[in-house]
C-alpha cells in the first residue's frame, strides 16, 4: 500500500510499511519545507521523483552506507589528491554544487524545486556542499545533509577526473572533532561499492540513526 500525505500534519507512516517493489516506496505527496524534510531524514526518508511527479518518498532496504575508517583510497586516488592541485572548500557554492549535480543527466530529480528545497536547509545550517576547485575553477563536489553525526550525501559529480573522489575522500577523513559515525549513499552504486561503501539492513541503519542523528547544526573545519 502506498500512502498519500496531506501537507498537514507533518508525518510518515512506519518505514517498515514500505513497499517491496518498488524497493523503498514508502509513501507520496506531503511537502518540500524544512519540517518536511528534516522529519524525513532523521526517520532515514528521502525524496526522490521526477518534476512531472508528485513528491515520492523512499527508505531502501538495503541502505548504502559508507563507514568513514572503510573508505577505500587507492594508491592513484592518494596520490591524485596530494599531486592534483586542488583545492577544497565547505559551503562556498551550494546552489553551483547542486546545479552541476543536476546537470549529470537529462532526467535529473535534482529541480529547480527541489534546489530552492535544499537551499532553504542550507540556510537553515543542516545542508552543506563541498566544493573541489583546480585554478580557480568549481571541478567537482557533493552535497548532502548533516544531522549531528549522520552525513546524508544526496548527489555528486566531476568536471575533471576523480574530482568527486577526492571530494569523498576529504569528507569521509576530516579529523575526529568534525568527522561522521556514517555516510548514508542510500542505494547502490558499483562506483560507490568501489570506495568501500556497503549495504546494510534497513533497520541497522535506522539504529545508527537513533544513536547518531539529530538536529544539532554540524560545522564544517575552518577554512
Amino acid at each position: 500500500m502506498l500512502y498519500w500525505l496531506e501537507e498537514h500534519p507533518v508525518a510518515f507512516p512506519a518505514v517498515e510499511d514500505a513497499l517491496d517493489e518498488p524497493n523503498g516506496l514508502l509513501a507520496a505527496g506531503g511537502a518540500l519545507t524544512p519540517e518536511w524534510l528534516l522529519t524525513a531524514y532523521m526517520n532515514g526518508i528521502f525524496p526522490w521523483f521526477n518534476a512531472e511527479d508528485p513528491i515520492l518518498w523512499w527508505t531502501p532496504d538495503p541502505r548504502m552506507v559508507l563507514y568513514p575508517n572503510e573508505f577505500r583510497c587507492r594508491r592513484s586516488l592518494a596520490k591524485r589528491i596530494r599531486n592534483g592541485g586542488f583545492t577544497l572548500t565547505f559551503d562556498t557554492a551550494f546552489k553551483e554544487v547542486m546545479q552541476y549535480c543536476g546537470s549529470l543527466r537529462d532526467d535529473t530529480w535534482i529541480s529547480p524545486q527541489m534546489v530552492r528545497a535544499y537551499h532553504d536547509l542550507h540556510l537553515l545550517g543542516y545542508a552543506h556542499s563541498l566544493e573541489v576547485w583546480h585554478d580557480g575553477e568549481l571541478v567537482g563536489g557533493l552535497y548532502g545533509l548533516a544531522l549531528g553525526r549522520i552525513f546524508y550525501g544526496e548527489s555528486m559529480f566531476s568536471r575533471c577526473p576523480d574530482a568527486s573522489k577526492v571530494a569523498l575522500a576529504h569528507l569521509a577523513t576530516l579529523p575526529s572533532e568534525y568527522g561522521f559515525a556514517l555516510i548514508d549513499c542510500q542505494v547502490h552504486s558499483d562506483h560507490l561499492a568501489s570506495l568501500g561503501a556497503r549495504e546494510i539492513a534497513r533497520s541497522e541503519f535506522n539504529a545508527a540513526l537513533r544513536q547518531h542523528a539529530s538536529l544539532e547544526r554540524w560545522h564544517p573545519p575552518m577554512q
